[in-house]
């Protein structure tokens, strides 16, 4: 009989969304989960069966706790677009957008089930700056909705703001105070 697990499964999720945020997919070992995590080796395997396993845990927690509440706020604002690039720049809020930010460049592309997780959270962002049908994909995969002006614009930000943060440079002011 196995030892009885000795951590919070919801709370090494939530450290791991963290981590994954930060660091991005390719950039956290099992070894820096294991040291970041507080929880052995075998028992993430036990529990979560791989690295990815846990990666889809913590990407779907960061979505549902971290990004749902971060779209009632833009859907609830008088301006849904500005709400949603106010977000995207802001250094307090603005790193709830990161794990999605990372999701969509590193492992949509190789990974079938978190490409599925990343188009339901860019739909739902996409409707809380826009509500109402979208029109699907142009030719060549352009979107033709101008709801996805808005999100890529803001996901953009959010881009340059870590790269500038990365570099250790000046900070990245994306856009003249209004």
């Amino acid at each position: 009989m196995g030892r009885p697990r000795t951590f919070d499964e919801a709370e090494v999720v939530e450290a791991a969304a963290d981590l994954f945020a930060r660091r991005a997919y390719d950039g956290v070992s099992v070894d820096d989960l294991v040291a970041h995590l507080g929880v052995h080796r075998n028992s993430l395997y036990k529990v979560f069966g791989s690295k990815r396993g846990l990666y889809l845990a913590a990407l779907r927690w960061h979505l549902e706790h971290r990004l749902r509440p971060l779209l009632a706020r833009v859907r609830a604002a008088p301006d849904p677009a500005e709400a949603l690039r106010d977000l995207a720049t802001s250094p307090d809020r603005g790193a709830d957008l990161d794990l999605l930010l990372l999701a969509m460049a590193e492992r949509a592309p190789v990974d079938p089930e978190a490409a599925r997780e990343v188009a339901g959270a860019l739909r739902d962002l996409d409707a809380a700056v826009a509500p109402g049908p979208h029109a699907t994909a142009g030719a060549g995969g352009a979107a033709r909705d101008p709801a996805y002006a808005p999100t890529a614009t803001a996901l953009g930000l959010r881009l340059c703001l870590r790269a500038a943060a990365g570099s250790g440079g000046a900070p990245f002011h994306p856009l003249p105070p209004t």
